[in-house]
C-alpha cells in the first residue's frame, strides 16, 4: 500500500512561507509528477513528504497512518537523488545491497532482493562491477536498484535523469515508466522537464511559487488549463499568447494557441508575419514568426516537408475549436 495525503501542509523558512497550506492525495499505485519552474517548491514538498524536512504546519499520512511525525527511516519510503551518490569501492552488488545492511535485514533475503532488482533493472550482468565502470545511465539504475531492494510503499525521486545526457534521459524516462508498470508501486517524480511530467505520469501537479496551481491527467492539463500559467507551462513548444484586439473578438482579455494548432500557408490565411527562424527536426518544422501585429513572436508546428525559410512571408490561420480564452487575471473563461 502506498497511499499519500497532505492535510493542509505547509513549509516556512523563518519568516518566509515557502509553501502555503496546501491539500494533495496521491493514490496507491500512482505516478504523480511534481513539475514546475526552478525554485517553486516541489523538491520541498517531496522532501516533506520523505521526512527529510519538517512541516511547519498540516499533517502527512501514509496508508492513513500520521507520518507528520515519523522520522524518514520509518516512513517506508525510498529516495532517489539527483545524484547517485555510489560508493565508488564497492561492486555494483554491495552498493544494492548496503540499505539492507543497514536496515539489519534476515540473513537469507538480501540475494533475493539483489537479484529481483537487478533483473528488474537489467544490471545481472554487472553485479561484479564498480560504479566507475558504469555508464551514467546504468549508475542511475544502480541507484533505483538500491531503492527498489528496500521493498518501500513508495518510490520518491528526485529529479534522477538531470544529470544524464538527451539520449541516456529518453532511455531513462522509458525504464521508469516500465519499472512503475511492474512493479505497481506508487512512484513521486520531481521534474522541472514538463516533456518528462507528460510522458511518464498518471497525475501532474503543476506548482507554482509552492502553490498548486492544477492537479490532473498530461491530457487534462493540455486541453483544459485552468490558468495561463498552466497552459503556458505544458506543452512544447509553449503555447501562443496574444492579446489586444484579437482577444477581444473571442470576449477575452488573452487568448492561446498552442503551436500546432495553427495552420501555415504562402497564400493566404487569417494572420501573416514573417519567418525569422526555421527550425527543421526532420518529422516536424518549427516557424518563429516575427511582425504579426498580434506578439512579439508566434510559434507554429508544421510538418517536416513544409519549407519556408528565413525571410519568408507567411500566413497563419488558427483553429477556432482549440482556442483558449483568458481574463484579465489569467484565468480560464469556460
Amino acid at each position: 500500500m502506498g497511499r499519500i495525503t497532505l492535510d493542509q501542509v505547509s513549509k516556512r523558512f523563518g519568516d518566509v512561507e515557502v509553501i502555503p497550506p496546501l491539500d494533495l492525495t496521491i493514490e496507491d499505485g500512482e505516478f504523480t509528477v511534481f513539475v514546475g519552474p526552478s525554485g517553486c517548491g516541489k523538491t520541498t514538498l517531496l522532501r516533506l513528504i520523505a521526512g527529510l524536512e519538517d512541516v511547519s504546519a498540516g499533517q502527512i499520512r501514509i496508508d492513513k497512518q500520521d507520518a507528520t511525525m515519523v522520522p524518514p527511516s520509518k516512513r517506508g519510503l525510498a529516495m532517489v537523488f539527483q545524484s547517485y551518490a555510489l560508493y565508488p569501492h564497492m561492486s555494483v552488488r554491495k552498493n544494492i545491497a548496503f540499505p539492507m545492511r543497514m536496515a539489519k535485514i534476515p540473513a537469507d533475503e538480501p540475494t533475493r532482493r539483489i537479484d529481483a532488482a537487478a533483473k528488474a533493472l537489467n544490471l545481472t550482468d554487472y553485479l561484479d562491477r564498480r560504479p566507475g565502470q558504469l555508464s551514467g545511465g546504468q549508475r542511475q539504475r544502480v541507484a533505483i536498484g538500491r531503492a527498489i531492494v528496500r521493498e518501500p510503499s513508495a518510490f520518491l525521486f528526485d529529479e534522477p535523469l538531470s544529470n544524464l545526457d538527451a539520449a541516456l534521459r529518453v532511455g531513462m524516462r522509458l525504464e521508469i515508466s516500465e519499472l512503475h508498470e511492474r512493479l505497481e508501486t506508487t512512484m513521486i517524480y520531481v521534474t522541472h522537464d514538463q516533456v518528462e511530467a507528460m510522458t511518464m505520469a498518471d497525475k501532474i501537479v503543476v506548482l507554482h511559487a509552492g502553490v498548486i496551481e492544477q492537479v490532473g491527467s498530461p491530457l487534462e492539463l493540455y486541453h483544459t488549463p485552468r490558468n495561463k500559467f498552466v497552459a503556458g507551462f505544458i506543452g512544447s513548444p509553449k503555447m501562443n499568447f496574444i492579446e489586444g484586439e484579437e482577444a477581444a473578438k473571442f470576449d477575452a482579455h488573452t487568448i492561446g494557441i498552442r503551436p500546432e494548432h495553427i495552420e501555415v500557408s504562402g497564400e493566404e490565411g487569417a494572420w501573416s508575419g514573417v519567418v525569422s527562424v526555421s527550425e527543421h527536426l526532420g518529422s516536424d518544422t518549427f516557424f518563429h514568426v516575427h511582425n504579426t501585429g498580434l506578439a512579439e513572436t508566434i510559434t507554429v508546428r508544421a510538418g517536416g516537408e513544409v519549407g519556408f525559410r528565413h525571410g519568408d512571408l507567411i500566413f497563419l490561420t488558427p483553429r477556432s475549436d482549440v482556442i483558449h480564452r483568458f481574463d484579465a487575471q489569467g484565468l480560464r473563461i469556460a
